[in-house]
């Protein structure tokens, strides 16, 4: 720090003539500036606190009796301050405050009498150069958000210093003082903890660091002087300072982390530990040879009928294929086309993944996966026109209910369906299937010829060796037969309140069972039914790490380049309004968070990050996240990315494009109030795999009774708008929807403990639970609170969310309701593919999820693979990105070989 800056950080005490000696620390905005405290030397010194060392002062004595470790002021001059437990910044403010006040009645007395003398004049120059230094210190502390940002792309390009430290343990007494250094910058704070990326992950060499005079400083901040430092019991060499404690783990008390220190408990969040991987065991149990037998055995057995009917239907083409040629089956000749590991081949007009046998056109390169060839012969192929829907934007009163639509100004929707094209695909008098037409992508000229991409027997090979495997084995499944789904008990939550069904309940064990087998056959037995299952506490399993979302945005900050780093301020989020992406500074977002926002009506801003960090650079961005979420995975056998053994998503060979699982983050604001518009809500949809998610943090808004008020009044505008839009005349008034008698269902949002509402529908009502939303999609607003107009798939195009009057009156006209139930903090919420689901948040949440595919619901990945690929060429959920037929006959192969180790494995121990 320069002489200029040391002006600027002009201490109130000075100014009031008031010296102490004391150790303590103190912030670098707003706060009163220590005297520093002078060794025999006369230079500063810190002081260091170990419970297990011991001392002849009184002082130090006093504190390890009470087992605190806490500022101690000394008697300097006349005034003294005896109370340990008091802040000393405060004490200071109180009385240099009074002073100060009593000063400037002095002054301004004098000012306005006009006898002041000469020497007066540079007094009351420095009062109000003061006052203005103090103002420009709080703008100061508003800019540091940015500032900090700057200093780290700009330090991390220039500097390359690091730092080692050695502690001497032989210290007469309990009080380690630090060597002389100079005042350090902020700058050089922030890049010493960026440059520690770079360090090698050995744990050791973290924690033997010293400044870079020599000695000890802080582990998370690494400071080193006019601070307390604790010093860790367990390791007797990891230290944090005070302040750091408070700011970064308000969990710990002070004689937590003189206990065990956060990085000997595994949880510390400094700059270099949440950069690095492998710190902690991501497996929570180890599988004896004779278990991970049984799962490839029940793995193959399951996924063999669907590599049965995927051979089956590629025989069949090769039998078209014969007739085409006047050939016989085993006859024909498959020309093999040029593929690679590291690229997807798609179907040019489904989109689909093409695993095998596909017909390709010599000319133009068009490729037509077996699916449609098959379509092409049936004459059932539709042309899948492209998705043109335009939502208007008429301004913010109308989305606040404040103006009505003019007829049909609300949406515009045009189908290329209403003129249809008159160009078809056309077929040869010998059956042969012709490119496509110009308009669909192709030349229109060529014969399409049968190509291969895997080896020609390769895949009956498969199939008869799985067969073979399986023979020689009694594969019978292991059942508990249990009937909690239809019980209260303390291992199930009540969901649903459907009559005569037996699956109101939900599966909800305790973290700690399910590690057990027992609690795995459990699990899989509900599964396989197709319900979801509630697991308690999962974060219990987890050292701790911090998931607070300002801990993962310093992260990010430090472990991405100087140029992105600049661009962390701004983020991407999307208003639940309106639908649309905004961009927002980072600390407002965060701010919004914990505090919640408003618009200039009063109506609660809702914003959810979108895509933050990307999904596919988790794991690279946050290393540590990552292995804190795996390790708190329940049921791993499925759950775990990288080597769940019943995780079928995890077989494809190396080099190959892996779909994009997660984990992915979840982070959105969230008021426990229904509005009806603007709710922070995943809208419903259906994902075509498994999922488990898990609420890492939550914040609590609290509404002020100015905003209920406003609120109450902006739901009746609302109300009168869906009454006069030309689109909603199908709304029911209040006073009908009383009339309907609507029945009741399980709702379990008041729950103050839950901060996330689930609704999660079963698999057997989704004809009905889209017949539902055909009928009353105009009931629904989307993009700028438009209504609904047209629903190309009223589940996949992901435009509704089922309100609690939605709900009943499905219920009253269907007979059917979703499971609903309040995910807690710190609970897994496991989904089964295919059962369509909505979430709204009660409290600003936090949450990280991740895919898997089960081999319990292949046949459900199968079913919704051919529903994407009937969708509108540009509908977004289109693309079949988890490739799940390629999945399974990976699976079942890699699944062969490890059994094949495990047999030959076993062969000695047998001799």
């Amino acid at each position: 720090m320069d002489s200029g800056e040391k002006l600027e950080l002009h201490s109130v005490m000075n100014c009031c003539q008031l010296s102490y000696q004391y150790s303590w620390t103190t912030r670098k905005k707003r706060s009163l500036k220590p005297f520093k405290s002078k060794g025999e030397d006369g230079e500063t010194r810190a002081k260091v606190f170990n419970r297990k060392r011991k001392s002849d002062d009184s002082v130090v004595k006093r504190n390890a009796k009470r087992r605190r470790k806490i500022c101690k002021v000394e008697e300097i001059g006349d005034e003294y301050y005896e109370d340990d437990d008091c802040i000393l910044s405060d004490w200071v403010r109180r009385n240099t405050a009074k002073r100060r006040d009593k000063r400037k009645e002095e002054v301004m007395v004098k000012i306005e009498s006009g006898e002041y003398l000469e020497g007066d004049d540079c007094t009351v120059g420095n009062w109000f150069s003061e006052m203005r230094d103090r103002r420009q210190v709080e703008l100061e502390e508003d800019e540091e958000w940015e500032e900090e940002l700057r200093l780290c792309s700009k330090i991390k390009a220039t500097s390359s210093r690091s730092r080692t430290r050695n502690l001497s343990s032989n210290s007469p007494e309990n009080v380690t003082d630090v060597s002389p250094s100079r005042s350090r910058s902020p700058a050089s704070d922030v890049s010493d903890s960026i440059l520690k990326n770079g360090i090698s992950n050995d744990c050791t060499t973290s924690r033997k660091q010293e400044s870079k005079e020599g000695g000890p400083i802080c582990h998370q901040c690494l400071k080193g002087e006019r601070i307390t430092l604790l010093i860790c019991s367990e390791c007797e060499e990891t230290m944090y300072c005070l302040k750091c404690i408070r700011k970064w783990y308000p969990h710990l008390s002070e004689d937590d982390v003189v206990e065990k220190c956060p990085f000997c408990r595994q949880n510390c969040n400094c700059s270099k530990c949440l950069h690095l991987n492998g710190l902690i065991e991501t497996s929570k149990r180890e599988l004896a040879n004779c278990e991970r037998r049984r799962h490839l055995q029940y793995l193959v057995a399951l996924m063999l009928p669907f590599l049965n009917k995927l051979s089956k239907f590629q025989k069949q083409e090769i039998e078209f294929e014969a007739k085409v040629q006047g050939l016989l089956p085993s006859e024909v000749k498959i020309t093999e086309t040029i593929n690679y590991t590291d690229e997807r081949v798609y179907c040019d007009h489904c989109a689909t993944s093409i695993v095998d046998l596909h017909r390709s056109c010599s000319k133009c390169s068009y490729e037509l996966c077996l699916q449609c060839c098959q379509e092409i012969h049936e004459g059932s192929l539709s042309e899948r026109p492209e998705m043109k829907l335009h939502y208007v934007d008429r301004g913010y009163r109308y989305m606040h209910g404040l103006d009505t639509a003019e007829p049909g100004s609300s949406s515009t929707s045009e189908d290329e369906e209403a003129n249809p094209s008159n160009a078809k695909w056309s077929l040869g008098d010998n059956g042969s299937i012709t490119c496509a037409p110009e308009n669909l992508g192709g030349c229109g000229d060529c014969v399409l010829e049968l190509k291969r991409i895997l080896p020609l027997t390769w895949m009956s090979d498969l199939e008869h060796k799985a067969e073979t495997f399986l023979s020689s084995y009694n594969i019978s499944p292991r059942m508990l037969n249990c009937r909690c789904s239809s019980l209260e008990t303390e291992m199930t939550r009540k969901a649903a309140s459907r009559t005569k069904s037996s699956d109101n309940y939900l599966f909800c064990p305790e973290s700690l069972g399910v590690l057990k087998e027992e609690g795995l056959l459990h699990f899989q037995e509900h599964w396989a039914n197709g319900e979801p299952v509630i697991v308690r506490n999962a974060l219990d399993n987890t050292p701790g790490l911090s998931w607070e979302p300002m801990v993962m945005w310093r992260a990010l900050c430090e472990n991405v380049n100087s140029t992105a780093s600049s661009q962390m301020s701004q983020v991407k989020a999307i208003d639940c309004l309106a639908n649309c992406e905004v961009e927002i500074n980072t600390r407002h977002f965060f701010e919004g968070y914990s505090k919640g926002r408003t618009y200039e009506n009063f109506w609660p801003e809702m914003l959810k990050l979108k895509d933050w960090p990307p999904s596919d650079k988790f794991e690279d961005l946050l290393p540590r996240h990552c292995d804190e979420f795996i390790s708190g995975l329940p049921f791993q056998e499925y759950s775990d990315p990288r080597t769940g053994i019943l995780n079928i998503a995890t077989k494809l060979p190396e080099g190959f494009i892996k779909p994009d699982l997660g984990p992915k983050t979840y982070i959105a604001y969230g008021i426990p109030d229904e509005l009806g518009r603007g709710d922070s809500v995943t809208k419903l949809h259906c994902d075509m795999s498994d999922a488990v998610n898990i609420l890492t943090h939550t914040a609590e808004v609290t509404l002020s009774q100015e905003q209920i008020s406003a609120v109450k009044a902006l739901k009746q505008k609302h109300k009168e708008q869906n009454m006069l839009d030309k689109q909603s005349t199908e709304f029911c008034s209040e006073e009908e929807e009383e009339e309907l008698n609507m029945p009741e269902i399980s709702s379990n949002e008041n729950d103050e403990t839950g901060s996330a509402l689930w609704d999660i529908f079963r698999r057997e009502d989704v004809p009905q639970l889209e017949e539902y939303l055909r009928k009353h999609c105009t009931e629904f607003r989307h993009t700028y609170c438009c209504p609904v107009t047209k629903v190309y798939h009223p589940i996949h195009d992901q435009t509704c969310y089922l309100t609690l009057e939605h709900k009943r009156k499905l219920k009253a006209e269907f007979g059917i309701e979703p499971w609903t139930f309040v995910q807690k903090l710190g609970e897994a919420v496991f989904i089964p593919a295919g059962c369509p689901h909505q979430v709204r948040n009660l409290k600003s949440c936090t949450k990280v999820a991740v895919d898997f595919v089960s081999p319990e619901n292949i046949h459900e990945c199968l079913r919704l693979t051919e529903e994407f690929r009937q969708l509108p060429k540009n509908h977004k959920a289109r693309e079949d990105k988890l490739e799940i037929k390629k999945m399974v006959i990976y699976a079942i192969e890699q699944a062969l070989k490890e059994l094949e180790t495990l047999s030959e494995e076993s062969q000695p121990m047998l001799q």
